[in-house]
């Protein structure tokens, strides 16, 4: 046997045995942080869930880059921040009303074609893409398999189930195969198809982006007797707490809500189930991620509840884009793990593309970084956070903006035309406003806010000329 036969066989099985990383990738719709067992909740209960929390790290300080859908979903696609790709509201957004003292800027309905996905780049490199779910990036021509994914189940312009969780759905990518088929069940099954059914030969990233929790709130069957036990064990109403012009719900005790949290949190648990089957957990990075935070405060009170963080979907406070944040990278997390690092959703596209052992793109995903040395139990580099939602909302959020940095954040609120200042790390719930006891640190903060936002060129609302007092 000659030695460059047997060189050339060993750098086969070496090739072999170094198996391609691949990704699936969970994101729910409207989820809170506190809406898990593993962050706290004892209404809800998520073991599939908090399982994953316990094999992998979970991130305490995990942020969605807006406290509404697109922008974010756009974000986590493109490593940049929802003010470079001009998608700064949910599509298509709420129209100017002219008895609002501000005008917001008009922005892109959909996600522009000129920029790079996390699917595009993958699928450059060899990957095979499968996407099931809410897309809410675009109408046709801007679909998953416009964007870079070889497969779309389910994705389409709408934010929600035009036709609800039962079929049928009304959903123009996806038609139901019997009367009141679950749509999370369906979309669950489509993606273990896929496992089973994909070319061995090729990494794979399998992006399961869930209706789920988003309204309409309709109860999942198969949980919802559980959940209202559980909520007969509570007395009186549920609390609330004024927040600016809406009220919102300080107690988890929907048992509709609950039994949605639970259908995604069966689905998660039946495709590690599969990975597990099919030996690919030990070659699968897994990611748990939300949109934005759950839905608590409304004019009349939302159906989740946040609490103890402040506000939530909509809003620039903690329970509006603090999210359920879980990375099980095998061979480089350590089980049970925990990140007290804050994030922001720009930075799965270039970890994703570290832990692929795949080049960085910094001219792509250039508001993100890679969250490697965090997942190897190291410290990040420290950098500021930004947030800009320049939109009036349905929650009663008025135009603002904010910036983190260190335990400190401030909000600007151009409607009421203030700042807010709090200390995260002594305030988590933001109930003490310092911005006058600590004006130097205020005034810090928002001449950084201001010069990011003039650096990336960032839409501001304007002052309506037919606004009355």
């Amino acid at each position: 046997m000659s030695r460059f036969f047997i060189l050339s066989l060993l750098a086969s099985l070496t090739l072999i045995s170094k198996k391609k990383t691949n990704f699936v990738f969970f994101l729910v719709d409207d989820m809170g942080m506190m809406d898990l067992g593993t962050y706290g909740s004892t209404f809800h209960e998520t073991p599939n869930i908090d399982q994953l929390a316990k094999t992998g790290m979970k991130f305490n300080y995990g942020y969605a880059a807006c406290p509404v859908c697109s922008p974010t979903r756009a974000s986590i696609m493109t490593g940049r921040h929802p003010v470079r790709v001009d998608i700064t509201d949910w599509i298509p957004g709420s129209s100017n009303n002219k008895k609002n003292k501000l005008l917001h800027p008009e922005d892109r309905d959909n996600l522009a074609l000129k920029e790079v996905t996390i699917a595009e780049e993958l699928k450059s490199h060899g990957y095979q893409t499968f996407f099931a779910g809410k897309w809410h990036l675009g109408n046709e021509g801007h679909w998953p398999t416009d964007q870079g994914f070889d497969i779309n189940i389910g994705g389409h312009h709408r934010g929600s189930p035009p036709g609800g969780y039962y079929a049928p759905w009304n959903n123009p990518a996806l038609e139901a195969k019997k009367k009141d088929e679950y749509l999370t069940e369906r979309l669950t099954e489509e993606s273990t198809r896929f496992l089973e059914k994909r070319n061995q030969d090729k990494p794979f990233l399998l992006y399961l982006s869930y209706y789920n929790i988003h309204t309409p709130i309709q109860a999942y069957r198969k949980h919802i007797d559980h959940y209202q036990k559980k909520a007969e064990k509570f007395s009186g109403t549920t609390p609330t707490e004024q927040e600016h012009l809406g009220q919102t719900r300080m107690r988890q005790d929907n048992p509709a809500l609950a039994s949605m949290v639970a259908a995604v949190d069966d689905s998660v648990g039946t495709l590690l189930a599969k990975l597990n089957e099919l030996g690919l957990s030990n070659d699968t990075v897994v990611i748990f991620f939300s949109d934005n935070g759950g839905l608590s405060t409304k004019p009349k009170t939302g159906p989740g509840s946040n609490s103890p963080l402040r506000a939530g979907k909509g809003w620039l406070y903690e329970g509006g884009v603090r999210e359920p944040t879980i990375i099980r990278a095998p061979g480089v997390t350590q089980a049970g793990s925990v990140s007290n690092q804050p994030m922001v959703s720009m930075d799965f596209f270039a970890t994703m593309l570290e832990l692929a052992g795949l080049p960085l793109r910094p001219n792509l995903h250039m508001d993100g970084r890679s969250l490697l040395p965090e997942l190897k139990g190291k410290k990040g580099k420290p950098r500021p956070l930004y947030w800009h939602y320049p939109h009036y909302h349905g929650s009663t959020w008025k135009p603002g903006a904010s910036i983190r940095e260190g335990d400190w954040k401030l909000i600007k609120f151009y409607d009421q035309e203030k700042v807010e200042l709090y200390n995260l790390k002594k305030d988590p719930s933001e109930k003490k406003d310092l911005a006058k006891k600590n004006s130097a640190k205020s005034k810090e903060l928002e001449n950084k806010l201001l010069a990011w936002q003039k650096q990336m060129n960032a839409k501001l609302p304007k002052p309506n000329p037919n606004y009355k007092n």
